[in-house]
């Protein structure tokens, strides 16, 4: 049995029918010459092998004293005949079906009397350009048990590097054992006193890391105030600017739209180099030139800059766990700006800004806190939001979310089936209907666009304007000596 951490336990309680909380992926592999059966029966297989090594996969939620407070993992044995299961396409199908399957399945929620997973397998797809044969696989994992780096963690026990998986040390199996409701009771009355020991303890630090954030704020504002008096006037880009309000900042239904972007990592790697930025600042300017294309297609481009919530890890080099450790923190997209080239001077002194903030924001990002009453008022604050449409009438602090997590950079393989691609999934809430989420894999960077299908239904556009927002990108002329200019003026 394991308690729950607060962080974890959140996407709990706060998921909704309009707001499932699971994360995945999209992958399309190419199965081997001369393959025979069926790839479902041969994922079915390999799973079952090495579920000793994934724990997520082999536990279930357990709930405690009337849901009053956070749930524990116990140990459950899944049946892969009901986690793993065949979705029928017309054959022949290719990646636009794909993409809207996946649309269909991801509103689905995870069953909670069981392990929360699902894969979701698809046969009799159209060819791959050579001949070979192709299948896909939608995964869903619930975020209370991974995020996107503990995925990878997850990803790297199911995989291999070669056609032929590799035998792994057989393990033994824990005797499973199904406490009963004293023992519950007993193991979260014990984690909850823990958290409030630990929040004793962290209380005056976090309050200096407070009063040390509030000096610089007021520092900040003090040199604008100076710098406007001297007769100038730079373009901010302040973590803290509220957001404009966009159609993705709306209560959200329960449909989805899916698309995913293939780029070439070693050209994208080539054309970030040539401006000294990072692969993150990159992935900044591309999307925010693919929504400025898909907003002046609507008639809608904000006088504003559309900002980004941005996912940070705060995970320890090395660590595995399978849990949540991560905190968040925002950042201007400079959608405002026609010219490719300011914009981009934009991107990068906002990226700057947001990075000299982290250290702050992860010394007061709590992984887990006392939660005694909190599963019924989140759960009961997720339903009201989201009836009341909250969204509409609270200010706006970020129009999307935008995570970039990395992922192998050699080729890997599945039950023998070589992964073609791997497009992730992820959440969308009220507020933020846009979710871009970017993973490294292999020679390419996987984007995976997923959006509510009632403020974005054509997502695939936006997957448009990304392709053409890379080829900007590529063509644009080096210009860090115009950020150095921006950074100096701008404090940033």
């Amino acid at each position: 049995m394991k308690q729950l951490a607060g962080l974890d336990a959140s996407f709990l309680f706060l998921e909704t029918p309009e707001m499932p909380m699971h994360v995945g992926a999209l992958h399309v592999l190419e199965l081997p010459p001369g393959f025979q059966g069926s790839y479902l029966d041969a994922l079915r297989a390999h799973i079952a092998k090495r579920l000793p090594y994934l724990a997520p996969l082999r536990r279930r939620l357990a709930s405690v004293g009337m849901n009053v407070v956070t749930p524990a993992w116990v140990d459950a044995e899944p049946d892969l005949t009901q986690h793993i299961v065949p979705v029928r396409l017309p054959p022949g199908s290719g990646i636009a079906a794909l993409e809207e399957a996946v649309g269909r399945l991801h509103p689905v929620l995870l069953d909670r009397s069981r392990p929360l997973w699902k894969f979701h397998v698809f046969e009799q797809l159209s060819p791959a350009p050579d001949g070979s044969t192709r299948v896909a696989l939608y995964t869903q994992v619930h975020h209370a048990a991974v995020d996107g780096q503990a995925a990878v963690a997850l990803a790297a026990v199911m995989l291999d590097l070669g056609p032929v998986p590799r035998e792994l040390p057989e393990k033994p199996r824990r005797q499973r054992h199904e406490p009963g409701t004293l023992a519950l009771m007993r193991g979260a009355l014990a984690h909850q006193w823990q958290q409030y020991v630990k929040l004793a303890k962290a209380l005056p630090a976090a309050i200096g890391t407070l009063a040390s954030l509030a000096g610089e704020t007021v520092g900040d504002a003090a040199s604008g105030l100076a710098q406007r008096l001297r007769g100038h006037t730079p373009e901010g880009v302040s973590q803290l600017r509220l957001a404009p309000r966009t159609r993705l900042n709306r209560s959200i239904g329960s449909s989805r739209a899916f698309a995913s972007v293939s780029l070439p990592l070693a050209d994208l790697h080539a054309a970030r180099q040539r401006h000294g930025a990072s692969l993150n600042d990159a992935v900044l300017m591309m999307c925010g030139s693919a929504l400025r294309r898909s907003f002046l297609d609507w008639g809608e481009l904000p006088r504003k800059p559309l900002v980004a919530a941005v996912p940070v890890s705060l995970r320890a080099e090395g660590d595995a766990s399978s849990n949540n450790q991560a905190t968040m923190t925002t950042v201007s997209l400079g959608t405002h700006i026609a010219d490719p080239k300011k914009r981009w001077v934009h991107v990068l002194a906002a990226s700057r800004n947001m990075k000299s903030s982290l250290g702050h924001l992860k010394d007061l990002m709590p992984l887990d806190f006392p939660s005694l009453g909190l599963p019924w008022l989140m759960a009961g604050a997720a339903r009201l939001y989201g009836k009341a449409h909250v969204a509409e009438k609270i200010p706006v602090l970020a129009n999307l979310v935008i995570s970039n997590v990395p992922g192998p950079r050699q080729a890997l393989y599945l039950a023998g089936a070589r992964m073609l691609s791997n497009a992730p999934t992820s959440i969308v809430v009220h507020g933020l209907a846009l979710n871009i989420t970017v993973q490294s894999y292999g020679d390419s960077l996987e984007f995976g666009l997923i959006a509510c299908g009632e403020a974005m239904p054509d997502v695939a556009a936006l997957a448009r304007h990304l392709r053409e927002a890379f080829a900007e990108f590529k063509a644009l002329e080096p210009a860090l000596h115009h950020a150095r200019a921006a950074a100096a003026t701008m404090g940033a």
